[in-house]
C-alpha cells in the first residue's frame, strides 16, 4: 500500500528492531481468555501490518469472516473490539446503550476539539451539548414544515444551477455540496449563501478537505503514535483548517452578539449566546465560546458531508441503473406530476422511498461509524470487555449482513418493499448508527435526502458523460474512512 515515506521508514525501522528482538515474551499476553478473539499482534505495531489503511473496512470485513461477529484487533498499543453484524451491534449500542456510550480519546480529534462540541466530546459535556443541540434543532424546525419549506426552496436554486449546464457534462460536487450545506447553515447562522460566494466556497473546501485528510494513513498513524507527529503532515493541515473555520465562526458570533435579542432568536448561534448569557456565572462550565465553535463546526461538517455524499452516490447509481431511474420517475409523474415534492408525499411513493433507503445502504458512507468506548466492564455475546475498551461498531457489515438482506452486495430497492410493493422498514438499516450516540441530525438528513433526490429526478434524467456507457461507470469508492464516489462527470438532461 502507498504509505508516505516517513511512515514507510518508521515501519521499516520497527520491523528491523523486531527481527533482532526476543519477541516471544511480548505475545504472552495477560488478556483474559474470554476476551474476543483476533489475529496475533506484533509488538509495538500490533496488527497494523495487516490493515489496509486506505480502506480499513475491507480488512475488517475479511477478519469478521474468520473470527465472527465480535473480534479484536490491536492497532499500535491499543486493543480494539470490532462489532460486525446487526445482532451484535444492536445488543451493544441499543440493549446495553449506557455501557457503550462514551467516545475514546483519539489524538487528532482531541487536538481538533479539546473535548468540546458534540461529536467527540465526553461525559457530562457531551450530555449537555447533545441535549441543547437536539432541543434547539427542533426549535428551529428540524422535522417540521419550516425547514421543509427551506429545503424545497433550496431545491429550486439547485435545479436552476443544474439547468444552466444545458445537459452538458459537468462535475457536480461543488454545486450539490453547496445546496446541502445551505440547509444546515440556515439553521446555524440564519442565512444562506450564493453558490459562487467565495467565503462559502472556502468554507466548503475546509470541511471537505478535512473529511479527506482524516482518512489518510498518515493521520491514522498519528492517532496510534502521536509522538511521531513531527514526521507527519496530515493532522497539522486539519488543525490549520480548523483554525480558519473557527475564525469565521468567531466573527459570526461576535456580530450576532452585538444584535442579540433573546426574544427574536434567528439561529442556532443566537440560541447558544442567549443560553450563555442566562448562565453567565462562575459555574457556567459548558456554554462558553470554545464549546460554541466546536459545536458549530461539528454540526456544519456532519450536516453537510454525509448528505451530499449520499446524493452523489444516488446520482451515480441512477446513471448506472437507468431502469431504476425510470421507475422512480414514473412514480413521481403519477403522484406529483409537476408539483414540487413534500414530505407528505413520501408515504404515497413507496418505490422512490425504497430507492432512497437502498442508496444509503449501498453507499455505506461511514462503514466504521465513529468509535465508541465502554464506560463499565461488560459482557457481550459471552465475551468480557473491560471498561475503557475502544469499540468499533462496523456499520458497513450491518448494512451488508447476509442474515438481514436478501442481496447484500447488489443495489436492490426491493430490500425495502413487500410483495405488494409497499414500503417496509428494516431494523438493520442503521446508516445513522444507533443508541446514545445516534446522529443528532437524522431527521433532517432523511428529509433532505427525499426532497433533494425526488426534486432532481422530477426535473432531470441523469446520464453518463458523452462517450461513456453504464458499464463504464465505476462504483469503487475513493480511498479513506468515508466512502465517497470517485470524481466523475454527469449530464443532467432536463425532462420535457
Amino acid at each position: 500500500m502507498d504509505w508516505p515515506d516517513p511512515i514507510f521508514i518508521f515501519l521499516g525501522f520497527i520491523l528491523t528492531v523486531l527481527s533482532i528482538m526476543k519477541i516471544g515474551s511480548f505475545w504472552n499476553s495477560s488478556i483474559r481468555e474470554d476476551f474476543p478473539p483476533g489475529p496475533r499482534p506484533l509488538p509495538i505495531i500490533g496488527n497494523l501490518h495487516i490493515i489496509d489503511l486506505k480502506r480499513p473496512y475491507r480488512t475488517l470485513l475479511k477478519l469478521s469472516e474468520t473470527y465472527g461477529p465480535i473480534f479484536s484487533i490491536q492497532m499500535g498499543f491499543t486493543k480494539m473490539v470490532v462489532l460486525s453484524d446487526y445482532e451484535t451491534v444492536k445488543e451493544a449500542l441499543v440493549n446495553q446503550a449506557d455501557a457503550f456510550a462514551e467516545r475514546p480519546k483519539v489524538p487528532v480529534f482531541e487536538d481538533f476539539s479539546n473535548g468540546y462540541g458534540i461529536t467527540f466530546s465526553h461525559g457530562e459535556n457531551w450530555k449537555v451539548m447533545r441535549r441543547f443541540t437536539l432541543t434547539t434543532l427542533r426549535d428551529f424546525g428540524m422535522g417540521k414544515r419550516a425547514i421543509e419549506d427551506q429545503i424545497v426552496e433550496e431545491c429550486e436554486h439547485l435545479i436552476k444551477s443544474l439547468e444552466s449546464q444545458k445537459g452538458k457534462p459537468f462535475e457536480p460536487t461543488i454545486t450539490m455540496n453547496a445546496a446541502v450545506a445551505n440547509i444546515i447553515i440556515s439553521i446555524l447562522l440564519g442565512e444562506r449563501f450564493d453558490y459562487e460566494d467565495p467565503r462559502f466556497i472556502r468554507l466548503l473546501h475546509l470541511i471537505h478537505e478535512n473529511a479527506r485528510l482524516l482518512g489518510l494513513p498518515s493521520v491514522q498513524i498519528y492517532n496510534l503514535f502521536p509522538a511521531l507527529g513531527f514526521l507527519l503532515k496530515g493532522h497539522k493541515t486539519v488543525l490549520r483548517n480548523r483554525d480558519e473555520l473557527h475564525a469565521f465562526i468567531k466573527v459570526v458570533f461576535i456580530e450576532r452578539f452585538k444584535k442579540l435579542d433573546k426574544n427574536d432568536q434567528r439561529s442556532f448561534i443566537d440560541a447558544f449566546l442567549v443560553r450563555q448569557q442566562e448562565e453567565k456565572s462562575d459555574t457556567n462550565v459548558y456554554f462558553h465560546n470554545d464549546n460554541l465553535k466546536s459545536l458549530v463546526s461539528n454540526l456544519f461538517a456532519a450536516g453537510m458531508e454525509t448528505t451530499y455524499t449520499t446524493l452523489r452516490w444516488g446520482i451515480l447509481l441512477m446513471m448506472k441503473y437507468p431502469e431504476i431511474q425510470q421507475k422512480v420517475q414514473d412514480e413521481i409523474m403519477t403522484v406529483l406530476g409537476s408539483n414540487p415534492p413534500r414530505i407528505k408525499h413520501r408515504t404515497k411513493m413507496p418505490y422512490t422511498d425504497a430507492v432512497v433507503h437502498e442508496i444509503q445502504r449501498t453507499a455505506n458512507i461511514l462503514p466504521l461509524s465513529a468509535p465508541h468506548m465502554t464506560t463499565v466492564d461488560v459482557t457481550l455475546k459471552g465475551y468480557f470487555i473491560a471498561k475503557g475498551t475502544y469499540i468499533i461498531p462496523f456499520l458497513g457489515s450491518v448494512l451488508k449482513d447476509k442474515s438481514q438482506w436478501e442481496k447484500p452486495d447488489t443495489f436492490y430497492p426491493e430490500h425495502f418493499l413487500d410483495s405488494e410493493g409497499k414500503f417496509v422498514k428494516k431494523e438493520a438499516f442503521l446508516p445513522f448508527s444507533a443508541g446514545r450516540r445516534i446522529c443528532a441530525g437524522e431527521t433532517l438528513a432523511k428529509m433532505e435526502l427525499f426532497l433533494f433526490f425526488t426534486s432532481l429526478l422530477q426535473r432531470f434524467t441523469f446520464q453518463p458523460a458523452l462517450g461513456l456507457s453504464t458499464s463504464d461507470l465505476d462504483l469503487t469508492p475513493a480511498a479513506g474512512l468515508r466512502r465517497a464516489p470517485m470524481p466523475h462527470e454527469i449530464c443532467a438532461v432536463p425532462r420535457a
